[in-house]
């Protein structure tokens, strides 16, 4: 009866202690696992979760892209905005636009404003009312493609043939992203007179100031195409130096 009993207590302490082996064994595996779920926690942000990530990402860089978006639309919209097409809100320039044709305004859309080009109208005494007519005229006599968004007459009128938002035929393969200026001269010099001068300053100070422009964005149609034009200010570089002096005063 005693060894039964013996027998009976040992079989009892050896399943204790395996029963106490598995709860130790499961407690370490448990215990194991903490570091590494907090370890994938803190690398993905959402629990190992590597799909919401890139979700996540995604939406970021989505939304980055719709800003960047909207900014350039406003900031195109605030240029179109600030800079009118026709300068008829300003007394001292006449508005007198040419005819749409295909010898003197196309109507095709420049790509942008990165510069204005100066030019001369190689026939001297002429008026700027004359040299406008005769763009117009071309749309009759298609002698030639020629024109320029505005022209300057020797006693100083400004008259505007051309809108800023098209194209001129007057800079060769510039007329894509510039506006053109015209400037009658007395005689075959082509120096310009004082009152053309004192126009052609203020016409070029403020579309430069309405685009944005700097000094390198004044050039003369001798440096575009190596015509001697404006011929004065292409062949007296130290002239051309002085009148662009004038439109970005220190």
């Amino acid at each position: 009866m005693g060894s039964i009993l013996l027998r009976g207590v040992r079989i009892l302490a050896i399943a204790v202690a395996a029963g106490l082996l598995v709860g130790l064994i499961w407690l370490f595996t448990e215990y194991a696992q903490l570091p590494a779920t907090a370890a994938d926690s803190d690398s993905t942000g959402s629990s190992g979760d590597t799909g919401s990530d890139d979700q996540l990402l995604a939406d970021a860089a989505a939304q980055e892209s719709l800003t960047s978006a909207l900014a350039e639309a406003t900031a195109e919209s605030a240029a179109e905005a600030n800079v009118p097409i026709v300068l008829d809100d300003l007394d001292w320039v006449t508005v007198d636009l040419i005819p749409v044709n295909e010898y003197s305004r196309p109507g095709d859309a420049l790509d942008g404003v990165n510069a204005i080009v100066i030019h001369y109208t190689g026939n001297p005494g002429t008026t700027a009312q004359q040299n406008r007519d005769y763009f117009a005229s071309l749309a009759e006599t298609g002698e030639d493609s020629v024109s320029s968004h505005f022209v300057i007459g020797t006693d100083g009128e400004i008259i505007q043939c051309i809108p800023l938002n098209e194209k001129s035929y007057c800079s060769n393969d510039r007329n894509h992203d510039t506006i053109s200026i015209e400037c009658c001269h007395l005689d075959t010099t082509g120096e310009f007179s004082q009152e053309t001068i004192d126009s052609l300053v203020r016409l070029v100070q403020y579309l430069a100031d309405a685009y944005g422009l700097d000094e390198d964005g004044v050039i003369r149609h001798y440096d575009v195409t190596g015509k001697l034009c404006p011929y004065y200010y292409a062949t007296n570089e130290d002239a051309w130096l002085e009148l662009k002096a004038l439109f970005f005063p220190a």
